[in-house]
C-alpha cells in the first residue's frame, strides 16, 4: 500500500479497526448556493446520515420533509415515507443527469443520488480508498499560505458512485483531510475544491465537522465567492 496512504489511514484511527465496524452515522445541516441554484430549498434542518462500511449504501432521515426516508445504492435510489408506502424510486439514476449543467434543475430523485453518493464518500473518506478497485497515488502537494498539504488522487473503482471517477485528496503534517478536490460530473463537470476542517474524535476515529465546497478557478485555487455546498456535521457514531 501506498506509504503516505498508510499513514493517513493510521492518523485517522487506523484501517483494520475500521473494517470491524459495519456503519458510521452523523448529522448534517446543509447550506450553500447549489440547491437554489437547482431549484430546491435549503432547509437548515438537521438530518442523520448513515453510511454502509464494507458496500457503497446511504440512508438520509428526515430526507426534505418529515416522516420521509431516502435510501441509496448506485443501481437504485427510493424516498419512502414511515408506513412503507414509497414516494419515488428510480433505477439507474445517474443516467438521469444526462447534458445537465451547474444550473440545471433537479427533481427529488436527482437530489436524493447527489445526497446519497456524496454523504456516504464524506463519511467513509479516507477508508475508502483502501476498497477493492481503488486506485492511490502520491500527488503534488498543495501550498496553503505556510503549510504544505501532501496529496494522494484516488481513480474511484467503477462500482462506486461518487462525484468523479478521479478524486483528489490533500492532507496536513498531522496526515488528517484538509482538502478534496473533484469535479462535479453530475453538475456540468465544474471543478470543485473543497476545504474539511475542525477535526473531531469519535471512538478512536477522526472526522471533520466542517466541509466548504467551491467553484475552483485556475491554478488550483478556490473560488470563495462561489460556494456550492457547506455541511456542518456532528454527532459521529461507528457501528457494527
Amino acid at each position: 500500500m501506498n506509504e503516505l496512504l498508510n499513514a493517513v489511514l493510521r492518523a485517522h484511527g487506523g484501517l483494520e479497526r475500521w473494517k470491524t465496524f459495519n456503519k458510521v452515522r452523523a448529522t448534517f445541516v446543509s447550506g450553500g448556493g447549489l440547491l437554489p441554484m437547482k431549484g430546491i430549498e435549503v432547509i437548515p434542518m438537521p438530518v442523520a446520515g448513515t453510511a454502509t462500511i464494507h458496500e457503497e449504501s446511504t440512508i438520509i432521515s428526515p430526507f426534505r420533509q418529515p416522516g420521509w426516508t431516502m435510501r441509496f445504492t448506485p443501481k437504485r435510489v427510493v424516498v419512502e415515507a414511515d408506513d412503507g408506502t414509497i414516494v419515488a424510486e428510480r433505477s439507474n439514476p445517474r443516467d438521469a443527469f444526462a447534458g445537465h449543467s451547474l444550473s440545471s434543475p433537479w427533481d427529488l430523485l436527482q437530489q436524493a443520488y447527489f445526497n446519497g453518493y456524496a454523504r456516504w464518500t464524506y463519511l467513509t473518506t479516507p477508508f475508502l480508498m483502501a476498497m477493492p478497485g481503488m486506485e492511490v497515488s502520491e500527488i503534488e502537494p498543495w501550498h496553503e499560505g505556510s503549510e504544505v498539504w501532501r496529496g494522494l488522487r484516488v481513480r474511484f473503482a467503477e462500482d462506486i458512485a461518487s462525484h468523479s471517477r478521479e478524486q483528489d485528496f490533500y492532507f496536513g503534517s498531522d496526515f488528517l483531510l484538509r482538502r478534496h478536490d473533484y469535479r462535479f460530473e453530475i453538475g456540468g463537470d465544474v471543478a470543485v475544491a473543497q476545504y474539511v476542517s475542525d477535526m473531531v474524535e469519535s471512538d478512536g476515529f477522526w472526522f471533520p465537522s466542517k466541509r466548504r465546497a467551491y467553484v475552483r478557478g485556475p491554478k488550483l485555487r478556490p473560488i470563495h465567492d462561489l460556494l456550492l455546498i457547506s455541511l456542518d456535521i456532528s454527532n459521529y457514531s461507528i457501528e457494527v
